[in-house]
């Protein structure tokens, strides 16, 4: 049996901005940012340059650009970044910190986190000609192929000594830190504090329809506003985007606590399906991603007939699939899908 209107789980960008966004949005008193005169952008940017506890903040486009940015602020061309296995840098980014930064990216640990032991085994030693210079390293809290993993803030906090003591930078590739900062009770600065520059973005979590923000030291976002422009990312008007922005901080950080009850909820049940391979720990915010066993359907074939039942999800790879949930995904509508899923899983 179909359903006329499909539970869309293939992200948390899907949600559309609910009627009271719509109307904050339709109301921004709007002006030209590239003079500096919208208001609620620079509202924005005080803000949450404060929430981060940050100097300043810098307003993008979108998530992938803030990453772009700030590696072409924190690395010069030729240079290595240190990263986590299955970052989003390196498997969602169409290769960017290669053409736009013009660095390379190691990749280290397991499942989304590494530890310092792993960090300092990375980085190149310097003085050899032959070797690229390891000048930054780069953590995703929460890391999405990982399956929405918060990263241990201790790891986080060493990671970042070591990389200071070598004359390494930090970036902390936060676009889910308020899912984060919710699921580990600290707040986002202290998730951020230890980072040189630290990326957020509206409109995965707050249902925003665009937009994210880089954070950190004057001189360093100053950098990155020339850095943004270069990549056709200064627009006029965003003030439109700020205020839905607003909105999000506002009226939808405290309810991402639904999501991830609605997300545990539904990895409790597929589980338990003999079809599935999914380790509960790491089931921590908003994401599932578990592994299709021998024998169950392929994941080409779990995700059409899915489609089919009216659930809509993402191939990770091999057997392997993905489920977000979202503002626009109720605790009725995670269990209808959990158990339209189970059905072809069973």
């Amino acid at each position: 049996m179909t359903i006329d209107t499909p539970i869309d789980l293939r992200s948390d960008t899907v949600t559309r901005p609910t009627a009271a966004m719509r109307a904050a949005m339709a109301a921004a008193p709007v002006g030209d940012d590239q003079y500096g005169e919208d208001i609620l952008t620079n509202q924005l940017q005080e803000r949450c340059a404060a929430l981060l506890g940050k100097e300043a903040a810098l307003w993008l486009p979108s998530g992938t650009m803030a990453n772009q940015v700030a590696l072409r602020v924190l690395a010069r061309p030729g240079d290595e970044v240190i990263t986590s296995r299955e970052a989003h840098a390196g498997w969602h980014e169409t290769g960017g910190a290669a053409a736009n930064a013009g660095v390379q990216l190691v990749e280290v640990g397991q499942g989304g986190l590494f530890t310092c032991a792993d960090f300092e085994a990375a980085i190149k030693p310097r003085g050899l000609p032959v070797f690229p210079p390891s000048t930054v390293v780069q953590i995703e809290n929460t890391h999405n192929r990982g399956g929405g993993l918060v990263f241990p803030q201790a790891e986080a906090e060493r990671i970042c000594a070591a990389a200071r003591a070598r004359g390494m930078a930090s970036f902390l590739d936060g676009a889910r830190l308020w899912n984060a900062a919710l699921a580990s009770g600290r707040s986002e600065a202290e998730l951020a504090v230890p980072f040189d520059l630290v990326a957020v973005a509206f409109s995965k979590g707050l249902g925003a329809p665009g937009g994210s923000l880089l954070a950190g030291r004057r001189e360093l976002i100053a950098a990155a506003t020339r850095h943004r422009r270069m990549l056709g990312g200064a627009m006029r008007q965003t003030g439109f985007y700020a205020a839905a922005a607003l909105h999000g901080l506002d009226h939808h950080r405290e309810r991402l606590a639904e999501d991830h009850h609605n997300a545990r909820a539904m990895a409790e049940v597929l589980a338990a399906c003999p079809g599935v391979h999914l380790d509960l720990a790491t089931v921590q915010t908003n994401i599932v991603v578990f592994h299709l066993a021998d024998g169950a359907p392929d994941d080409a074939g779990f995700i059409a007939a899915a489609r089919e039942k009216g659930v809509l999800l993402n191939v990770f790879g091999p057997r392997k699939a993905r489920i977000v949930t979202h503002l626009d995904v109720t605790a009725a509508m995670a269990r209808r899908a959990a158990g339209l899923l189970a059905g072809l899983l069973g």
